[in-house]
């Protein structure tokens, strides 16, 4: 019987959109419109360099003018401003043991794209996490006074008040720091153990969409997507946690897509008796008006840990635009 081999169903021309596709729908942080891709970052994750300008107009300021037919007017300057994300480039691959378990199924096409979206959509995760490690370090985070409300207290259970903990009333507090732009403010990341708490208090309702199965949970109005990438550190009496909330478009992302061969590329090791699949992504995954200033090491792009260094990162959009905040509490 004739054996199934990888380079004769992954055509890359094919295979590559129908990848991307998978990570799309099963990346909850896009699909709640949060990391907002299009054409025209996708165009400018295929440019070359190690950064992409973002440029932007500055919002109008000042008071308006009486009219007055004998003092001509001067026109106001329209400011322009530079953001700049960081290029990535990042790969994984796969062996023979783990496609033998994708090339059983009945599709294994659909198997295989299922498997590696899944798994880009929790490395991109991963990676917006570290930028937001970043922004909200506590010495130094570019957003830790101005976008962050810390009710935090390193006390024992029994100590802990309402005021410490993440509640409707203390998450109002927390989405006030954007002002009259807090209505903005769509989608809530939260640890496993944050949602728990927030459900034995039936502070979290499921929404069913219609013509879907799968229950959303909904906290204060906004849709709540659980993750244990969301920060937990240890205290000495009690953990301290971080939720963050969104608006959409906070992070933009382009992938570049011009070449599906460098996207995924195929191989056989005869003696060895091994497939091989591998997978690239060139792309931008960036907090929008948090410019990145940084200097990477790798001519691949910055690290995980570069990402999460706060020196990395200045604030060029005015603050109640930049629209993700954090809440570091107990529970």
């Amino acid at each position: 019987m004739a054996v199934t081999k990888v380079s004769n169903i992954i055509v890359p021309q094919v295979y590559s959109p129908y990848a991307l596709e998978k990570t799309t729908e099963l990346w909850e942080l896009m699909q709640g419109g949060i990391v907002e891709r299009n054409a025209e970052f996708d165009a400018r994750a295929a440019g070359g360099g190690a950064t992409i300008n973002l440029p932007f107009f500055k919002e109008f300021t000042g008071d308006s003018k009486l009219l007055d037919e004998n003092v001509p007017a001067t026109p106001q300057p329209i400011g322009t401003n530079q953001d700049t994300a960081a290029l990535m480039n990042r790969f994984e691959a796969w062996g023979d043991n783990v496609l033998s378990q994708w090339l059983s199924g009945e599709d294994p096409l659909a198997q295989i794209a299922l498997m590696e979206g899944g798994y880009w959509a929790r490395a991109f995760q991963r990676i917006l996490l570290k930028i937001l490690t970043g922004l909200f370090d506590n010495a130094a985070g570019v957003l830790r006074i101005s976008h962050r409300l810390n009710l935090y207290n390193d006390v024992v259970q029994g100590s802990i008040t309402d005021a410490m903990r993440l509640l409707a009333t203390t998450f109002a507090d927390g989405t006030q720091l954007l002002g009259d732009n807090s209505q903005a403010l769509e989608v809530v990341a939260m640890h496993s153990e944050v949602e728990t708490s927030l459900r034995k208090r039936e502070l979290v309702q499921d929404f069913q969409p219609s013509g879907l199965t799968k229950r959303i949970p909904i906290f204060n109005g906004r849709l709540v997507v659980v993750d244990d990438s969301c920060p937990k550190v240890a205290g000495v009496n009690s953990p301290a946690f971080t939720t963050f909330v969104f608006g959409r478009g906070a992070f933009a992302m382009g992938i570049d897509t011009t070449d599906p061969e460098d996207m995924h590329e195929t191989d056989r090791v005869a003696l060895a008796h091994e497939s091989h699949l591998v997978s690239r992504r060139r792309f931008i995954l960036h907090p929008r008006g948090v410019r990145w200033i940084g200097t990477p090491a790798s001519t691949s792009g910055p690290s995980d840990a570069e990402l999460a260094t706060a020196t990395n990162w200045t604030k060029v959009y005015l603050d109640k635009n930049i629209r993700i905040i954090a809440i570091r509490h107990n529970i």
